[in-house]
């Protein structure tokens, strides 16, 4: 199970939504954007779950070579 995740740094207002719904995954950083910090630390559920839950649909999922979020 291959899973890519791209923040559009543009969009993201640094809700945290991300960091709540995947801790371990999402991050802030210095300038209060998300980032990911490891792909692996939940399962692709809670990481589609977190994209789900942008705010500004910020985050893109690929899982399998297919866009699910």
């Amino acid at each position: 199970m291959a899973i890519e995740i791209t923040i559009d740094r543009d969009l993201c207002m640094g809700s945290g939504n991300c960091s709540f719904w995947a801790p371990g995954v999402f991050e802030l950083d210095d300038d209060g954007v998300a980032e990911v910090a490891d792909v692996n630390a939940q399962p692709a559920d809670k990481i589609i779950l977190a994209a789900q839950g942008c705010p500004t649909q910020a985050i893109a999922v690929v899982h399998d070579g297919t866009r699910v979020v």
